[in-house]
């Protein structure tokens, strides 16, 4: 079985759903990521714009004043950098600073994100979302059907990023996960459930569930959510199961829970 890669999540945000405000300073993100590196993350995955529903737009400009420096930073550590963004100018900048991955929920939608993308030597993430826009939406959709949507649509986002000379190897895929498949929470469960099923792409599967809105409605009673920071345990039950069912990488908030239960099943799993 592949070893399971981590990408520990900052963001460098007002609001995100889940932290925003406690790493927007520069220092404070860079100590996060430190920490999460001692974790167990193998990456830091940065995003300076938050992409839930209600979020704030964040121009390009201040996407770059906000990576800047927390780039520089890490990578003087040696610690590998993964950035969540899908504006064009913001992808030429930071694979300037030494980006290691490009993490973008459009999967490069805009051809001057690939452009921008296409000459250098990171990875690319690539995230199918029902989403119009660069912006999860509320709205139900079908959990019958979720997963054959979800292998359409990398069928396609292939053979346009390869035909515009991205090389297939360089690709990881990201199904998407919360409100990016549908308010509902049994759509989220039906990717999960059938995981395996996009491994007939052969490539990498990034899965991103942490402390996502389907664990809270899950977890909730009498209609209300369960707390976005008391979704830890149904965050790693996810993450679990998603590592046991192939996924290559697991992008997450709490890189130590993960890491230790990655651990002991290992350790439980190896031959004496």
């Amino acid at each position: 079985m592949a070893i399971t890669k981590i990408l520990g999540v900052v963001n460098v945000t007002r609001d995100s759903f889940s932290d925003g405000g406690r790493f927007l300073h520069a220092d404070d993100a860079v100590a996060r990521g430190r920490r999460l590196v001692a974790d167990g993350a193998d990456v830091i995955d940065l995003g300076a714009e938050s992409t839930h529903p209600d979020s704030e737009d964040v121009s390009a400009e201040n996407e770059i004043a906000r990576l800047t420096p927390v780039i520089q930073r890490l990578k003087a550590d040696g610690i590998r950098v993964s950035v969540d963004t899908y504006k064009p100018d913001v992808i030429r900048h930071v694979l300037t600073l030494g980006a290691d991955y490009i993490n973008d929920i459009t999967a490069l939608r805009d051809p001057a994100s690939i452009s921008a993308f296409r000459d250098s030597d990171a990875k690319l993430i690539i995230m199918h979302s029902r989403a119009s826009a660069a912006r999860a939406e509320r709205g139900e959709a079908d959990p019958a059907t979720i997963v054959g949507e979800i292998i359409h649509f990398f069928e396609q986002r292939i053979a346009t990023l390869t035909d515009a000379g991205v090389a297939r190897g360089r690709l990881i895929l990201d199904p998407g996960m919360g409100f990016f498949l549908g308010s509902n929470p049994e759509v989220s469960l039906a990717v999960l459930r059938d995981l395996d099923r996009l491994h007939t792409f052969d490539l990498p599967i990034l899965v991103s569930t942490s402390r996502k809105s389907f664990i809270g409605a899950i977890l909730g009673g009498a209609g209300a959510a369960r707390p976005v920071m008391e979704r830890s345990a149904g965050t790693l039950a996810t993450e679990i199961w998603s590592a046991r069912h192939g996924a290559e990488y697991i992008r997450t908030h709490d890189v130590r829970a993960l890491r230790d239960a990655l651990t002991i099943l290992d350790a439980i799993a190896a031959e004496t």
